[in-house]
């Protein structure tokens, strides 16, 4: 029984999330502006600061503990294409600017062992939390009202939320984002 409930969740967290991804997909071709938030800024980083769940150890990892840094916080799944895309790039990243002061944090809405293995097989150098309805919860009190993926937050280092996107998140758009951020220390 338990079983079967959890697969019908992962089946909603999936409807809800392609539905979310296909009506941003659109709306990013038809417009080039991110698909922002409705939602106060303060409001959105009290509430993600908040928040936490567990690593791929199962150690409750809060989302505070990354305050003071430009934080990347991003809810993606293993099923997910764009999320599969953008991943790569977040990896690269990490590396290039993690000495200045970037934190991303992936959010996966998924299987723990499925995260764990495309973790693995990515080589993912940031942390790496899993979360199931709270994480959608959260996502959606952050500004992600259609609850699609992958959805991004980025905040500078006074934990200000100063950009957020839903769907796919090119390098050169993020990178315009993130330098004005790292170079104010």
């Amino acid at each position: 029984m338990k079983k079967n409930l959890s697969l019908v969740l992962f089946a909603l967290i999936g409807l809800l999330a392609l539905g979310g991804g296909y009506y941003a997909y659109q709306h990013n071709r038809a417009q080039s502006a991110p698909v922002s938030a409705a939602v106060d800024s303060s409001d959105a980083s009290a509430t993600l600061f908040k928040a936490g769940f567990k690593d791929l150890a199962g150690i409750r990892q809060p989302l505070s503990q990354w305050r003071g840094k430009v934080l990347v916080v991003n809810f993606w799944a293993t099923w997910c294409p764009p999320c599969r895309t953008e991943i790569p790039e977040f990896i690269k990243l990490q590396t290039k600017y993690g000495a200045q002061g970037l934190q991303f944090v992936g959010i996966a809405i998924d299987e723990t062992a499925k995260v764990q293995a495309f973790s693995d097989q990515m080589g993912m150098n940031y942390p790496v939390l899993v979360g199931d309805l709270d994480a959608v919860a959260l996502s959606q009190a952050t500004g992600n009202r259609l609850g699609g993926l992958p959805y991004t937050l980025i905040l500078d280092r006074t934990g200000k939320v100063v950009a957020t996107e839903l769907g796919g998140l090119s390098t050169a758009k993020l990178e315009a984002i993130l330098k004005p951020l790292l170079a104010t220390h």
